[in-house]
């Protein structure tokens, strides 16, 4: 089975995630595999998931509708994590795709890893940290909404070198892959930061991790194989 082949189960707590997000979504998951399942929870009755109502038909979204029963206690969050459940055990999918920005879903994501099966990640800025760090990769939705009065645009590379947790894990994950020359093949290097951190290019506003290695400018980099394959090395030897 190939990467295109892989089965993902979408789900959406609409209450927790902007409708104008979804388009990003969507496409990012296209790169993992078909995704199978793509519910869409909340009470729609509300006037507040309006604009959600509006992207059911155009993304073939299935609307999952949970009923306010008790002021205070969030019944979209219980019927999503019932939901997963049930798909985890009933049904062979390759992902699960979480877009929320509620931490209550951190013990699903957990459970779900437990079964060998990856969790991929969407929240807005605001998601804490233990959801975010749980996920095996985790996306912020405002990097795959395009305004309409400005483009997205890539963080620079003085901004890259200030983010010292970004820094230490490209560091580590080359340390970790590097041959006996020092030099260390990117797709080794992509599976081990994929394998320990939630960490994806995009955020960054980067769609591949090469490309964001050359601008943060501080590794040495050789093509390999007909130029097909890129190696680096860190700077400081």
């Amino acid at each position: 089975m190939t990467k295109e082949d892989n089965s993902i189960a979408l789900l959406i707590d609409c209450d927790n995630i902007s409708h104008n997000s979804i388009e990003g979504i969507i496409n990012e998951l296209s790169k993992y595999g078909v995704i199978n399942i793509k519910n869409a929870y909340g009470n729609w009755k509300s006037p507040k998931l309006k604009g959600w109502e509006e992207k059911l038909h155009e993304f073939a979204l299935q609307p999952i509708q949970q009923f306010d029963y008790t002021k205070g206690k969030n019944a979209t969050d219980i019927a999503m994590i019932i939901d997963a459940m049930d798909i985890l055990y009933g049904q062979k999918m390759d992902a699960f795709a979480l877009a929320t920005s509620d931490s209550d879903f951190t013990p699903i994501v957990m459970r779900i890893l437990r079964n060998g099966i990856k969790v991929y990640g969407f929240g807005e800025e605001k998601t804490p940290e233990p959801f975010i760090n749980a996920c095996s990769q985790f996306i912020k939705t405002e990097s795959l909404i395009e305004k309409d009065d400005e483009k997205k645009s890539n963080f620079t590379k003085r901004e890259l070198r200030q983010d010292t947790k970004l820094v230490s894990l490209l560091r580590n994950a080359t340390l970790r892959t590097m041959d006996e020359d020092g030099w260390s093949n990117l797709s080794k290097i992509g599976a081990y930061i994929s394998n320990n951190s939630s960490f994806s290019p995009v955020n960054y506003g980067y769609q591949k991790l090469g490309d964001m290695i050359r601008e943060i400018d501080l590794f040495d980099i050789e093509m390999r194989h007909n130029y097909k394959q890129m190696y680096i090395k860190d700077k400081r030897g």
